[in-house]
């Protein structure tokens, strides 16, 4: 007979079931506490109204350029052509058959409206949440990229590597990313792009500084968490691997940094959770990441309670769906 292996019992402390209900009283006091604050100054609670900043059905108007008439009007299964002729000039329009506004003949002017139709579009908080994932994203490959030259630098034999690293980390760390950010865009981007113009290359966006300033920042912690990671592996190991006659460089790639990884996942992941949430200073050049999105939302609707409480909820949806993803990598990369 086989033996089947049973799951020990679990040990509760004595009194679980009343800190639990202790816990979900003091949760719903908090709730009630902050809700009827909220009512003591005659807050309007109006939840309909987020779905919008989401998607909404926007109604698109085609417009006419030119000024004359209605010549002809077409259809053409679920599409209809409008041709205005005015003086010497004529434009055909392609519009949704059901939603055309004029008729053959027609005196038209630029601007009139020749046809309308319905189109689902993002909302404000959409747009601002794509963009986040965006500049992290890049942020992140690029902040990896720089951490693990880095990362090998600053362990390397040749002082020109290790110093220029070392003073790079210095700098990035003893400063706040704030601003780091405004020098990126105000002083080497004013630089970068008067360089850029005079050679007629057009200018970089703000984008690619908002990118670059979040890049250089988790690159610099990210270089310690490799070091740190790649310090933590016996030096026999790399001794065993260069006896097989590996080199350095295939020594470090399928010995020391895949063992590293174990270690240095952890602190990796928690660094680049940190990088969503700074994301949000990026405001500051005009980026129109989700903390931006939502203070123009509020602006315009004058409903910050909601949309704060929203933006908290979006937040916490993308670090914690990056947390459960770096604990099955690490299921994954876990010695058996």
């Amino acid at each position: 007979m086989e033996n089947t292996l049973k799951k020990p019992p679990i040990i509760r402390p004595p009194h679980y079931n009343l800190w639990v209900t202790v816990f979900v009283v003091f949760i719903l006091l908090i709730i009630g506490s902050f809700y009827y604050s909220t009512q003591r100054i005659e807050y309007i609670w109006r939840w309909n109204r987020m779905p919008i900043y989401f998607a909404y059905l926007d109604i698109v108007k085609i417009t006419s350029e030119i000024d004359g008439e209605v010549d002809d009007i077409t259809l053409d299964g679920k599409d209809a052509h409008i041709t205005v002729k005015g003086m010497g000039e004529s434009e055909t329009y392609t519009v949704p058959a059901k939603g055309v506004y004029v008729e053959d003949g027609e005196l038209i002017s630029p601007g009139d409206i020749l046809a309308t139709y319905e189109k689902w579009k993002p909302g404000l908080l959409i747009i601002g949440l794509w963009v986040t994932l965006e500049l992290s994203l890049m942020a992140t490959i690029f902040g990896v990229i720089i951490g693990v030259v880095g990362g090998l630098a600053r362990i390397s034999s040749n002082p020109a590597f290790r110093w220029t690293v070392m003073i790079y980390v210095e700098l990035i760390r003893g400063s706040p990313l704030m601003v780091q950010i405004i020098i990126w865009y105000f002083v080497l981007g004013t630089v970068i792009n008067d360089i850029l113009s005079t050679y007629g290359l057009g200018r970089l966006s703000a984008f690619w500084y908002g990118v670059a300033s979040l890049s250089c920042f988790a690159g610099a912690y990210v270089t310690e968490i490799v070091r740190a990671g790649i310090q933590s592996i016996h030096r026999g190991q790399t001794e065993a691997a260069r006896s097989l006659g590996m080199t350095y460089a295939q020594s470090m790639r399928y010995i020391i940094l895949p063992q590293a990884l174990r270690s240095i996942l952890p602190p990796l992941a928690g660094q680049f959770i940190s990088l969503i949430k700074d994301s949000s200073l990026l405001g500051i050049i005009a980026i129109r990441e989700v903390t931006k999105a939502a203070r123009e939302a509020v602006t315009a609707s004058l409903q910050p309670f909601e949309l704060y409480i929203m933006l908290l909820l979006l937040y916490l949806v993308l670090t914690f769906s990056l947390s459960m993803f770096v604990q099955y990598l690490e299921r994954r990369t876990a010695i058996k």
